[in-house]
């Protein structure tokens, strides 16, 4: 008896199991949200089970693949009390407490509150 083709060992399902494993890792590797310097792996198991006249094999094959997660996201929070003395939150986008900040949209308050729409004053005749 001679080696197994692993090529074409179950009808090809070992080579298309470990090819549908090494899709999920280099997709893993290219999101931009996880690390591409960490390692991913994956494990090929083939598990064989003899029958009582030790003739016939009964084989089962596992592809699985390890990923990495995505990175963590960080950002900041503004907290204070309300009027009622409830602790509250919100996200500071500006980068600095009590600064301002513009895009092409509008300014806003350090929270992403809109404080003046471009759009409404170019509506309305601009600056003049």
């Amino acid at each position: 008896m001679s080696g197994i083709d692993l090529n074409n060992f179950a009808d090809g399902g070992l080579a298309e199991k470990f090819n549908d494993e090494l899709q999920k890792v280099l997709e893993n590797m290219a999101d931009p949200n996880t690390d591409p310097t960490k390692v991913r792996s994956i494990t090929l198991s083939v598990s064989l089970k003899g029958d009582k006249k030790r003739e016939v094999a009964d084989v089962s094959v596992r592809a699985t693949s390890k990923l990495q997660p995505y990175e963590d996201l960080e950002t900041k929070l503004i907290m204070d009390r309300d009027s009622k003395g409830k602790m509250v939150g919100k996200e500071l986008l500006s980068g600095t407490p009590g600064q301002t900040y513009f895009d092409d949209e509008g300014l806003y308050e350090d929270t992403g509150e809109k404080i003046v729409d471009f759009r409404k004053q170019k509506a309305n005749g601009g600056n003049k």
